[in-house]
């Protein structure tokens, strides 16, 4: 899979096909008209670039992920932590709360998916 990472301009688009698939490609084109005010070939560009990518495919004029939206984010963090922290999930959140304290919910959270964890 190549580059893990989408512009501000890409992740709209991203959006517009994960919110609205499976759909055509000219339902597509008429989409991305009126949200983003795109041209037939700008849409076609992007959908390509993305493709080539791994997120996307346009198969028989049909367009689909070939990753959900969670499946895409949860690669791109993983690679973010990996790539900034050397892997290491308690460097990444060590860092993360030294500047943002967590609710007493979140840290319920973060325990029960630990606990999660333990129990497979």
């Amino acid at each position: 899979m190549n580059e893990m990472k989408l512009g501000v301009i890409e992740s709209r688009f991203a959006d517009l096909i994960w919110q609205n698939e499976p759909l055509s490609t000219a339902e597509l084109v008429k989409l991305c008209e009126k949200e983003l005010n795109w041209k037939r070939t700008t849409t076609y560009t992007v959908l390509k670039r993305l493709s080539e990518r791994g997120i996307f495919q346009n198969s028989n004029h049909m367009v689909t992920s070939l990753l959900s939206k969670h499946e895409f984010y949860s690669l791109q963090s993983e690679k973010f932590v990996k790539e900034t922290f050397d892997g290491s999930l308690p460097a990444f959140l060590a860092a993360f709360t030294a500047r943002k304290k967590l609710s007493s919910d979140e840290i319920a959270e973060i325990r029960k998916l630990i606990d999660s964890f333990d129990e497979e």
